[in-house]
């Protein structure tokens, strides 16, 4: 094989490597839509990276960070679970694909945003128990281990819309 030839080969395999790095993460996103929903609506739901929302709702959340989420409505019991972050389907064929392809590059970056993960479960529904006096004051649940806690929550998320503002105004 000439000379030339191999080179042209093995850009073409550098491209190729380069292009895959980081698939899931450039496709999926390191973020996620989260449903939760309850009923009856109308519960205060706390997360323990400080977000709050009233049932039902939908956040935008890591996929890296698994979250402790408590549902309160006044007349019903609290209602506490975990939300998982575990490799998803879709996000572990990416990940494959990139050390297929010799993407090494690709699978740590999809590895460390956690693009490669899902939350789960996702949509979060929950039925509410009647029970007296039930829950009175919303509390924000303990941060599960490699959770995000509320200050790098808030920090991410001031990052995000700084990002988003000067996208504006190009």
């Amino acid at each position: 094989m000439p000379l030339f030839l191999r080179r042209i080969a093995l850009a073409a395999v550098v491209v190729l490597a380069l292009g895959a790095g980081g698939c899931a993460t450039f496709i999926r996103g390191s973020t996620q839509s989260f449903t939760v929903d309850s009923l009856p609506g109308g519960a205060t739901v706390s997360l323990s990276n400080g977000e709050r929302c009233t049932t039902p709702c939908v956040l935008k959340l890591k996929r890296k960070h698994p979250v402790a989420v408590e549902l309160c409505k006044p007349g019903y019991r609290t209602a506490q679970t975990l939300v998982r972050s575990e490799l998803g389907g879709a996000g572990a064929v990416r990940m494959a694909g990139n050390a297929l392809i010799g993407g090494l590059i690709g699978v740590g970056v999809d590895a460390a945003s956690g693009a490669a993960k899902d939350l789960s479960p996702n949509v979060l529904a929950v039925l509410l128990v009647e029970e007296s006096p039930g829950c009175t004051a919303p509390k924000f649940p303990a941060v599960p281990d490699n959770g995000q806690t509320p200050a790098d929550y808030a920090e991410d998320k001031d990052k995000a819309q700084h990002k988003a503002e000067e996208k504006r105004k190009r």
